[in-house]
């Protein structure tokens, strides 16, 4: 295949699957963070997920009551997308590299989608914002409960928060030393 349809492909195939894959995620965050359900971002969520979350429901497990289906059809997206990328390359990986690789390409995309929020919501909180946004209560109430602790570790120095940047170098320590080795590994079980 050409180089530049090649480019063009992978470009459409990791923009589409991480749009599911964010769609996914943010379904199981609201879940998590108990955000309220009357949000109409929570709304849009629930609709958008509910008709392929609902056979997965039926066999997927449960972890203290939160459903563990957006986050197996998220896997199952992220081991999708990394098999049609190898394709593209012309290559076939091994399935127990494709199975560790698409691992850390979930825990990675995760990581990044939190630490997104999280630098939302603390350039919401420097500016005013119109509270009545719908974005405003979601992003806080998910990015609050991962925050909070920091905070009450952190003192804060002359009215400034800086749990949201220890929090954002934390995520950014964390993809450098845990989730790039193991998807590393991935590659090399995948050849």
């Amino acid at each position: 295949m050409n180089s530049y349809f090649a480019n063009a492909a992978q470009i459409v195939i990791v923009f589409l699957f991480g749009a599911v894959m964010a769609i996914l995620i943010l379904r199981l965050l609201a879940e998590v963070s108990r955000v309220n359900f009357y949000n109409p971002i929570s709304q849009f969520l629930y609709r958008a997920t509910h008709l392929i979350l609902n056979p997965v429901r039926r066999f997927a497990p449960s972890y203290r009551h939160v459903n563990l289906a957006p986050l197996i059809l998220a896997y199952l997206v992220a081991l999708f997308k990394l098999l049609l990328l190898f394709s593209l390359r012309g290559f076939m990986p091994h399935f127990a590299g494709l199975l560790l690789a698409s691992l850390a390409e979930l825990v990675d995309f995760i990581l990044m989608l939190y630490m997104a929020l999280i630098f939302a919501w603390a350039l919401m909180s420097l500016f005013t914002v119109d509270s009545s946004n719908p974005i405003v209560p979601f992003i806080e109430q998910l990015t609050v409960p991962a925050v909070r602790p920091l905070q009450k570790v952190l003192p804060s120095f002359a009215g400034l928060d800086f749990s949201p940047a220890v929090a954002i170098l934390i995520i950014l320590l964390a993809r450098v030393l845990l989730i790039q080795p193991l998807f590393e590994l991935g590659l090399r079980l995948a050849q």
